[in-house]
């Protein structure tokens, strides 16, 4: 689901539609239906009419247990208005529409059953129901299946795409490795030129940092060619990403963006490849500084922490131009770039790296007024670290 303020709406739908609750609901079904067809349910059918109204409808005389009935269909109907509230916030788009119309031709399926009270059509009226409702369904069920078969042709694609950039970063590695050799060479060489001012020193301090990022980003690339795995370990999340922020400074400065950076956790451990994480971080925050005009008034980067459950949420908020909606999922294809210089690579290796470390990254929103990327990844590990520091101390 989609994260929001709503906190009540993800506690109650976590607490009733799972598959306890399922297995529950359909025991019951089964015993309100047994019942109703006794005496103790519904003993019979009277045709009444409405004082203010000539029409004659079959109505139910409950028996000792009729109660049981009502709690059913108000039960039904709670749930259904339930499922309208929280479908709109799930993040898959063939489960949230699948769902969706299930619900509203369950909705016309009810609609049918209770034109059938009317003396005139008898069972005619949920004959017909029966018959739509489960045509519409069955169509529904095709369609699924049919765009499920797409999402999986399109993710072999992407994975072509990405075995294609593979071969290519591997003959571009070496080249890297030969010119970072050299930058850092002549760092070291105006490292120890007399009269520098603290501006310079600080200048190529970040030099030197930004070249041992990309010697270290270089080896982990040409082990992952190698190995094809990404190596995990225990590390602090919020210093990858104040690491992340401090390379990408150059950019953000020169652009006029700020950055906030809120976390209330310390620290925030996890199992994750350090340098690709900070890697991710510094693509997202050029991808998001690119995505803001000139003319923004609001040029602010939001980057904030969030602990639920078993996961780690990231949230990450620019102030840009927005993505469309209908490019939410291509965005992180490769070789799919809105910019006239991008090579559309930026997000497709967020997504792949992340994917790596068993988390997702998804498009909560985009408007005009900005992006809200949120980030996932599994706080694994989290309670028996805490017990090996406290074991350690």
């Amino acid at each position: 689901m989609r994260k929001g303020n709503n906190r009540w709406i993800e506690g109650i739908s976590k607490s009733v539609f799972n598959k306890k609750n399922f297995y529950l609901l359909l025991a019951w079904s089964v015993f309100v239906y047994l019942v109703d067809w006794t005496t103790l349910g519904i003993a019979k059918l009277n045709i009444v009419s409405l004082d203010f109204s000539s029409i004659k409808f079959y109505y139910p005389v409950y028996g000792t247990l009729g109660l049981l009935f009502k709690i059913h269909m108000a039960s039904f109907v709670l749930i259904l208005t339930m499922a309208f509230i929280i479908l709109p916030k799930l993040l898959n788009a063939n489960t949230k529409n699948f769902l969706m119309r299930f619900s509203i031709y369950a909705v016309l399926f009810y609609t049918f059953g209770l034109l059938n009270f009317h003396p005139a059509t008898g069972m005619i009226t949920g004959s017909i129901g029966v018959i739509l409702f489960s045509t519409l369904i069955m169509l529904e069920f095709v369609k699924l299946n049919t765009n499920m078969k797409l999402n999986y042709h399109e993710l072999m694609e992407r994975q072509k795409k990405l075995d294609y950039t593979g071969s290519l970063t591997a003959s571009l590695i070496h080249e890297v490795k030969n010119t970072n050799q050299i930058i850092k060479g002549f760092s070291k060489m105006l490292n120890k030129i007399e009269f520098m001012t603290d501006r310079d020193n600080g200048a190529i301090e970040m030099i030197m940092k930004s070249s041992e990022h990309l010697r270290e980003l270089a080896d982990n690339y040409q082990e992952y060619m190698k190995a094809s795995k990404i190596v995990l370990k225990v590390d602090d999340l919020k210093s990858v990403i104040y690491n992340a922020i401090e390379m990408s400074q150059e950019i953000t400065k020169e652009r006029h963006v700020e950055i906030e950076f809120i976390n209330h956790f310390k620290p925030l451990k996890a199992y994750i490849n350090k340098t690709y994480l900070e890697q991710v971080f510094i693509n997202l925050i050029k991808n998001s500084v690119e995505a803001i005009p000139e003319g923004k008034e609001i040029k602010k980067i939001t980057i904030r922490t969030e602990v639920v459950d078993k996961s780690i949420l990231i949230h990450f908020w620019d102030t840009g131009n927005g993505i469309p909606f209908e490019n939410w999922e291509s965005v992180f294809n490769p070789f799919m770039s809105n910019k006239d210089s991008g090579m559309g690579l930026g997000l497709p290796f967020v997504k792949k790296v992340l994917i790596e470390h068993l988390g997702n990254i998804s498009i909560v929103e985009s408007t005009a007024m900005g992006t809200h990327f949120q980030i996932e990844l599994p706080q694994n590990g989290l309670v028996d670290l805490e017990q090996l520091d406290k074991g350690s101390a």
